[in-house]
């Protein structure tokens, strides 16, 4: 040791309570490293040792020249410290500095392997010359690996996020989630104050935003819009929270994309915008109820027209309170079959209008949704007229239909077709005719009444009279023109041969 070494320890350990000192200092949590002014590393307690992996003052170096050998120090984030810019060299400059963070790492090792925070002191003697320098250093290693996890996280989180500095509203981070929603660069938002770039401007509650950062307190989730680079805007749910980086107290804000919400409820606002105008301009009655309960939310025009019931005695009422089917039976019929499928198709029912009038119907519905609630769209198509001038061409074939001996075969059986829906003559099975119930229906198929029948089989027309009626039972019909279209639907009316 060098005689000034020796002579600033000699003057030390005069000091009133020195032993003491030592002990105090020796135990305290922070590092301090006792430095003569002839760059001799003079003391270092336990804590100093242990942030250096060193297990004695002799693994820390004897001198500064040793201490600059054995450990590379870094700024955060960046290249090494050259020589004249480790904080023991700028404590033995007598230069008076505080919260100095350096990157430490042991010559030969990957690192960096602590971060250090470190201030210096400068003892003086009585006539103000220095006499020995001291470094102070705080072990900063864990909030640097929880800084590092965070800034790792942050970076990586695909929520979008920024940072700003509470003491004067600056920005300092923004993530990719934040660049790639809004097509920013980090340069155009990074130094810029929260006035320069207002996340608030569009709030509604842009006033309670400001108190709550003027107080750098959380600021709770609120609606805005954001301004976007390329002129546009983009709606965004935005919340701040506190948080402490590189010991700078911040606000990190993070935010909800609502555009795609804010699309979709566009097209389903003018999807349902579309419906209504077709559901009110459509020449059949329609109506929207819901699928529980089955009461009645929407009606149109044509509804209204068809039933005699106008919106207020229609909508928020059921079928029943209006009794709009015939019956309650036709009523179960059509809710049921449409919780079963999820849909009719031109299901054949009665309604009744406010004025007790039956109407025939062919009744259509699907489920829809209104909002987020399930609904049935009812489609009500009229066929009342329809089905009189059916049933009345009916009766006029059967009058004709009576004597049918001087229509050809093809004209009985286009009258029969007219006259009866082929849907309806399914029933019966050719098999249980017996052959002399084929014949009399062969002979029905070439237009023969019952007298000419009776002369072609030398059968009496009691006789033949009878086994038309059998007929008609087995094979589920009741007129003449029913029995030869289902003859001739099932190849058993032979071709027409006239009589001589």
């Amino acid at each position: 040791m060098t005689a000034s070494g020796i002579t600033a320890i000699t003057k030390l350990r005069q000091a009133a309570g020195l032993d003491h000192l030592q002990s105090i200092v020796a135990n305290l949590d922070e590092g301090i490293i006792l430095i003569a002014v002839d760059e001799t590393i003079l003391w270092a307690n336990d804590s100093a040792l242990a942030m250096h992996g060193a297990k004695t003052l002799a693994d820390l170096g004897a001198t500064v020249g040793e201490f600059r050998k054995r450990y590379e120090l870094t700024a955060r984030h960046r290249a090494p410290l050259g020589h004249g810019k480790y904080p023991i060299d700028r404590a033995m400059a007598c230069e008076a500095f505080e919260g100095v963070t350096v990157e430490v790492t042991r010559a030969g090792m990957v690192g960096p392997e602590w971060v250090h925070q470190v201030r210096s002191l400068v003892l003086t003697d009585d006539a103000g010359a220095p006499e020995c320098v001291v470094l102070i250093i705080r072990n900063d290693s864990a909030q640097f690996e929880a800084e590092r996890d965070f800034d790792q996280a942050f970076n990586a989180n695909p929520a979008p996020a920024l940072i700003c500095r509470l003491h004067d509203l600056r920005f300092l981070r923004a993530n990719e989630g934040f660049l790639d929603m809004t097509g920013y660069e980090e340069d155009d938002i990074a130094g810029k104050t929260l006035y320069e770039f207002d996340l608030f401007r569009h709030a509604a509650d842009r006033e309670l935003a400001k108190r709550r950062l003027a107080r750098s307190e959380t600021v709770p989730q609120m609606e805005t819009e954001l301004d976007l680079p390329d002129g546009a805007s983009k709606l965004v749910v935005v919340a701040g929270q506190t948080i402490v980086l590189h010991d700078v107290p911040c606000m990190l804000f993070t935010f909800a994309d609502l555009e795609p919400r804010r699309l979709a409820e566009t097209a389903l606002q003018h999807s349902e915008e579309r419906f209504a105008g077709a559901f009110q301009l459509a020449p059949v009655a329609m109506v929207v109820a819901s699928l529980k309960g089955h009461r009645l939310l929407n009606a149109n025009a044509a509804f209204h027209n068809l039933t005699g019931h106008d919106d207020g005695h229609v909508v928020g009422h059921t079928p029943s309170d209006l009794t709009l089917w015939d019956t309650a039976a036709t009523r179960r019929r059509l809710e049921d079959e449409l919780a079963k499928t999820g849909r009719l198709n031109k299901a054949e029912a009665q309604i009744q209008t406010k004025d007790g009038t039956l109407l025939d119907c062919l009744v259509s519905a699907a489920t829809i949704s209104v909002g987020n609630d399930p609904c049935a769209l009812w489609v009500i198509q009229d066929i009342t007229e329809r089905r009189r001038s059916e049933l009345e061409l009916v009766a006029a074939l059967d009058a004709v239909m009576q004597d049918a001996t001087w229509f050809s075969r093809n004209v009985v059986e286009k009258l029969a077709t007219l006259r009866t829906p082929k849907t309806r003559l399914t029933g019966g099975d050719a098999a249980s005719l017996t052959t002399r119930e084929r014949e009399v229906l062969v002979l029905l198929c070439r237009g023969l009444d019952d007298a000419a029948i009776s002369a072609e089989l030398s059968l009496s027309r009691n006789t033949v009279r009878n086994h038309v009626a059998r007929i008609y039972g087995k094979i589920g019909v009741n007129k003449r023109g029913e029995a030869i279209v289902w003859a001739r639907e099932r190849g058993l009316a032979h071709p027409f041969i006239p009589r001589a």
